[in-house]
C-alpha cells in the first residue's frame, strides 16, 4: 500500500469513506512530512499546523457522525502565497507584504474551505508571481524536489515543490505567462491554466489583471478535474468572471481519444527545443496515434510574436497595478525618510526585489507619454492576432500539442543574471495566457538524468473537458 503522503486527493478520499484512515493520521503524517523535507526542499513560507490539526479533529468528527461531505472534505492542500487567506500572511513572497495579514478569504479560498479542504500552508513562489523559477522571492529560494540542485520553476514553484516532494496531496497555483504549467513540468506533476474567467480572481493579488488565472496542481488528472469542480464558476465579484453554466469535468475522464484531432505547431519545435524534450513529445504523438486520436503537423505563425507581446502587456499591467504599494496606502515603509517624496521612494525601493522593480520600470516606460502607441497600443493589437490564431486552428483541430517549457529544470542559479534568458522559458507557454484558452502540463517522460519533461495539452475557451479527457488517457496508457 501507499504511504499516505504519496496518496492522490482521491485515493485519501475513498480511505475516509472507508474508515481506513482518520483525518487527523493524514494531516498530521503531511505536517511531519514538512517538518523533515521542507527545510532543504524550502516549498513553505508559512506551515499551518495547529489551525489545521484542530480543522482535521473537526473534519473526522463528520465523518463519523455519518454525514454526507463535501468533495474534498479533510483533503490538505497548499495555497500559494498570492492568494488572501483571513486570518494568515500573504506575502507575496516579497518585503513589501511581509507582515501583510488578509482580512478576507480570496473567492477560491471561501470555495475550498467549503468543500472541505484543510489549508496546511502558504508556498513560496517568485516575488508578487514574477519569475520562472521561484528564485526571486524576498526570503529564500525554492528547490526542486526531484534534485535539490535544480530549480522548480515558477513562479508557482513552492506549490509544485510541496506536490512534488510529498508535502502536500494537491495545491493552488496562479498562471501570468505559464506560472502553473512550467513548474509542473519542471517537477513531473500535473498543472492546468484554465480558460481566463472560469476561475474567480477576487483575492488573488493582481500581477497582469487580463492574463492572471488560478489553477490546481496534482499528482493525476483525476485530482486537477475534482479541484477544478470546486474552483471554477461565476463570482460577482470578478468583473471578468464568466458566467457559464456549472460543469462536472471528471465526467470528460474516459479513457479515449479515438478521432480527436490533435494539431502539432512546426513554431513550438523550433531553436531553444532540447533534443530530450523533441524524444519525449514525439513519443507521446505516437502514443495518441496507437490510441486513436488523429495527429498532424499545424502552423501557428503569431508564436514568434508571442513573448515581447506578453512582457509588454504584462510589464504595464504590473507597473499599474503595483503603484498602490507605496508605504502610504499599502505595504512596507521605509524608516529612512524626510519627505513625503522619500517616503514613496525608498519604501518602494527597498520594498521592491530587482525582477520587480525591472518589470514595473519597464511597465511604466511602455504606458509612457510617446511610447504607449509604440509599444503598449501596438501589443494588444497583436494580442488579438495571436487569439485569431488559435481560433483558426481550433476550426480544424480540437486540442493543440506542444511541450511545455524548452528545456528541463535548469541548476538554481544558472539565468538568475540573465534576463533575456530567463524569459525564454516562458517561450511556449504565454501565447495561451494572451488568448486566454485552457492548457494543461502532464508529465511525458524524463531525460537521460531522470528530470521530467512536461507535454502541454491546449483546448479552446471553456473546452477544458477536451483536454482533461486526453490527458487523462495519455496517463491512462503511457509506459511508466
Amino acid at each position: 500500500m501507499k504511504e499516505i503522503c504519496e496518496m492522490t486527493a482521491h485515493e485519501i478520499r475513498d480511505m475516509y469513506e472507508k474508515k481506513e484512515i482518520t483525518v487527523p493520521e493524514v494531516v498530521k503524517a503531511y505536517i511531519e512530512k514538512i517538518e523533515s523535507e521542507d527545510e532543504n526542499i524550502k516549498a513553505y513560507i508559512t506551515v499551518c499546523k495547529e489551525e489545521a490539526m484542530e480543522k482535521a479533529e473537526k473534519m473526522q468528527a463528520r465523518y463519523e457522525s455519518n454525514e454526507k461531505l463535501p468533495p474534498l472534505a479533510g483533503v490538505p492542500i497548499a495555497i500559494k502565497d498570492n492568494l488572501c487567506t483571513k486570518g494568515l500572511k500573504t506575502t507575496c513572497a516579497s518585503k513589501m507584504l511581509e507582515n501583510f495579514i488578509a482580512p478576507y478569504d480570496a473567492t477560491v479560498i471561501k470555495k475550498i474551505e467549503e468543500a472541505g479542504a484543510i489549508i496546511i500552508g502558504k508556498t513560496n513562489m517568485d516575488e508578487f508571481a514574477m519569475g520562472g523559477s521561484t528564485e526571486n522571492s524576498a526570503f529564500f529560494k525554492t528547490h526542486n524536489p526531484v534534485n535539490l540542485e535544480r530549480v522548480p520553476g515558477g513562479s508557482s514553484g513552492g506549490s509544485a515543490a510541496a506536490v512534488a516532494g510529498n508535502m502536500a496531496p494537491i495545491a493552488l497555483g496562479s498562471d501570468t505567462g505559464g506560472s502553473i504549467r512550467e513548474p509542473a513540468s519542471f517537477c513531473g506533476i500535473v498543472g492546468l491554466k484554465p480558460t481566463y474567467g472560469l476561475v474567480s480572481r477576487y483575492g488573488l493579488v493582481a500581477f497582469a489583471s487580463s492574463l492572471d488565472q488560478v489553477g490546481p496542481m496534482t499528482r493525476d488528472v483525476r485530482d486537477t478535474a475534482e479541484l477544478l469542480n470546486v474552483i471554477a464558476g461565476h463570482d460577482e465579484l470578478d468583473s471578468t468572471s464568466a458566467n457559464i453554466s456549472k460543469k462536472d469535468y471528471t465526467a470528460s475522464l474516459v479513457n479515449d481519444v479515438k478521432g480527436i484531432r490533435i494539431g502539432v505547431p512546426k513554431e513550438y519545435f523550433g531553436e531553444g527545443i532540447s533534443a530530450s524534450v523533441k524524444v519525449a513529445i514525439n513519443r507521446a504523438i505516437e502514443k495518441y496515434k496507437d490510441l486513436g486520436a488523429i495527429v498532424e503537423e499545424c502552423s501557428l505563425p503569431t508564436t514568434k510574436y508571442a513573448l515581447p507581446t506578453y512582457y509588454i502587456i504584462a510589464c504595464a499591467e504590473a507597473s499599474s497595478n503595483l503603484g498602490r504599494f507605496d508605504g502610504i496606502r499599502y505595504g512596507y515603509r521605509s524608516k529612512n525618510y524626510d519627505t513625503l517624496q522619500d517616503i514613496y521612494k525608498n519604501s518602494r525601493s527597498e520594498g521592491f526585489g530587482e525582477e520587480v522593480k525591472r518589470r514595473i520600470i519597464l511597465g511604466t516606460y511602455v504606458l509612457s507619454s510617446g511610447y504607449y502607441d509604440a509599444y503598449y497600443k501596438k501589443a494588444q493589437k497583436v494580442r488579438t492576432v495571436v487569439k485569431q490564431g488559435f481560433d483558426e486552428a481550433f476550426e480544424k483541430y480540437d486540442i493543440i500539442l506542444t511541450p511545455t517549457v524548452p528545456t528541463v529544470a535548469f541548476k538554481l542559479g544558472e539565468r538568475v543574471n540573465d534576463p533575456l534568458e530567463m524569459y525564454m522559458t516562458d517561450l511556449l507557454t504565454v501565447s495561451i495566457n494572451i488568448a486566454g484558452v485552457p492548457a494543461i502540463s502532464i508529465p511525458c517522460g524524463k531525460d537521460e538524468e531522470g528530470m521530467p519533461i512536461g507535454m502541454q495539452l491546449i483546448g479552446k475557451h471553456f473546452d477544458e473537458e477536451t483536454i482533461l479527457r486526453a490527458a487523462h488517457t495519455y496517463e491512462q496508457n503511457k509506459e511508466v
